[in-house]
């Protein structure tokens, strides 16, 4: 449907007819979000801009570094304004999209935090987005219940803390347009949430807390705090209430950790590890350079490479400014069928958590509601306080070179198989309208399935030699995506997919990855394909 709203100006909402969508987008939260990109999308569009100004300098040969113009903001002496007293203790944070059944197991699995997810975790079809919106403020209230099953589903009595990611500025909404033009998808999520919900949370004890991803600049850290103060003048709430942890998953965010930090020093609730979305951001930032092509996807871990003094520098920064350092997502699940199987997920798991809490990180992330008992296991036994921001880690010496070194490995014809398989059941999952799936015993979403059609990207443009294949070139992927298409079929009984979004989702991934140049976001063309199929 296309609906003109009288909230003062052109907007639109151009959607499919949803049932209970007026609860949530009504005329003053619709009118709060043009408010929102008529005052900041301007400069979004100018910060966007930027980056790809940095990009042709990276293609063109030139490496990040760390900035001269802010070098007075490293040296000072500053410290983030303290968290607040609930946000001390974030030991153990679950995440996942914000459809009801999960968003109740996860408020009541014993996380100290739960992340409902706008961005990777969420295809953004309209009734997901929509509804998501609707599941949160009953969360916040205490009534949401999902009905049928074995039960019904209900809040306990203690829950997580409630923290909201919306999509990143480079996604739009275009569900809605404002004066011509398509939302931005991270003022929709960010709006309607505080809108409905900010006064809610602050009267029941808690506050309107958000994770901030795919930061690539200090200024859009500066963004963000702009629009958290004006929303917070806007709506009448207190100063400073608004809190946001920075996801540090770019290459050129990790050159900006204190600066990040001083942007939303009133604000700040610390950084995170995103470390899935990093492994992408280094591919696609430095795609021009033969030299930085990566080994196996199983090879990139935190023990090695660039990840390691990432970790380590996240952690020195965010403690000297009193700032909470969590820790990255471990992406294994439980595998009930196979206790061997899951045996082994659960070491690792508990290795990774052991590895993050002797660091010196503060808290974790898991991405299922079985592991929390164990990822909070692991912190309780070494983290008898309710963080580490006594840690200093000034053992840590940040350098250029640390943050760009290349992790040793292979480059495999089963490294590649795995990439193709993953970007491929991805795909068709989001163009299916699901943003999130376990695949071989991993939680994947976005932010690993552009690891994966990224590292297949950068091996075919540089040509680099496969074991098991040898140069990989257009031709040789081709084959190899046919191969797993046909595995997929035998297994689905279906050798053609029929009744499927494999079709599509193939014909997207040959693009992406035979394209010249490496597209910014896979979940970009893809949204557009989701949007058609709403039409």
């Amino acid at each position: 449907m296309q609906e003109s709203l009288g909230t003062g100006g052109a907007v639109e909402l151009r959607a499919p007819a949803l049932g209970g969508a007026g609860r949530i987008l009504t005329p003053e939260a619709l009118g709060f979000v043009a408010e929102l990109e008529r005052r900041f999308g301007g400069l979004r569009r100018e910060l966007l801009a930027r980056r790809e100004r940095l990009q042709a300098v990276l293609d063109a040969g030139g490496l990040p570094d760390f900035l001269l113009e802010t070098l007075t903001v490293r040296e000072a002496p500053w410290q983030v304004a303290p968290s607040p007293p609930q946000l001390q203790d974030r030991r153990v944070e679950l995440t996942g999209p914000p459809d009801a059944r999960r968003v109740i197991h996860a408020l009541n699995s014993g996380a100290s935090v739960f992340m409902a997810d706008f961005e990777d975790a969420t295809c953004p079809t309209f009734a997901n987005l929509v509804n998501g919106q609707a599941n949160l403020a009953a969360a916040v209230r205490r009534t949401l219940r999902v009905e049928g099953g074995d039960k019904p589903l209900s809040l306990a009595a203690q829950t997580a803390h409630l923290f909201v990611r919306p999509r990143g500025l480079h996604l739009p909404e275009a569900h809605v347009w404002v004066d011509g033009r398509e939302a931005t998808g991270a003022f929709f999520d960010f709006g309607l949430f505080l809108f409905h919900n900010a006064h809610e949370q602050l009267r029941r004890g808690a506050g309107p807390w958000f994770y901030l991803p795919k930061l690539e600049h200090h200024l859009e850290a500066r963004l963000w705090n702009d629009v958290f103060a004006w929303s917070e003048e806007r709506l009448g709430l207190p100063r400073a209430c608004i809190k946001a942890t920075v996801l540090v998953e770019t290459l050129p965010a990790a050159f900006q950790m204190h600066e990040l930090l001083w942007e939303l020093r009133e604000r700040s609730a610390g950084l995170n590890c995103g470390r899935w979305d990093y492994i992408f951001s280094y591919i696609k930032r430095l795609r021009a350079h033969p030299d930085r092509v990566l080994p196996d996807r199983d090879a990139l871990t935190m023990a090695g490479g660039f990840l390691k003094p990432y970790a380590e520098l996240l952690i020195q920064t965010c403690h000297a400014r009193g700032a909470h350092a969590m820790g990255g997502m471990a992406a294994f699940i439980p595998v009930k069928a196979d206790p061997a199987r899951n045996d082994a997920a659960l070491a690792k798991v508990r290795e990774d958590k052991l590895r993050e809490v002797q660091a010196g990180h503060d808290g974790t992330w898991v991405a299922h509601p079985a592991l929390v008992p164990l990822a909070r296991g692991v912190f309780d036994a070494h983290m008898p306080t309710p963080n580490q921001l006594h840690v200093r880690r000034d053992d840590v010496v940040s350098s250029r070179e640390g943050l760009l070194q290349v992790p040793a490995g292979p480059r495999t014809r089963a490294g590649l198989l795995h990439n193709v398989r993953v970007c491929l059941l991805y795909l068709e999952s989001f163009l299916s309208g699901v943003g999130c799936l376990p695949i071989d015993d991993l939680m994947e979403d976005a932010a690993t399935a552009e690891i994966s059609r990224a590292q297949v990207w950068q091996q075919l443009h540089h040509g680099a030699v496969l074991e098991g294949l040898g140069p990989l070139t257009p031709r040789a992927f081709k084959a190899v995506l046919e191969e797993v298409l046909a595995d997929l079929g035998e297994k689905a009984g279906d050798p053609r997919l029929s009744g499927t979004q494999f079709p599509a989702a193939a014909a997207l991934m040959t693009k992406l990855t035979l394209a010249p140049t490496l597209e910014e976001f896979l979940t970009v063309p893809a949204y557009r394909a989701v949007l058609e199929r709403e039409r």
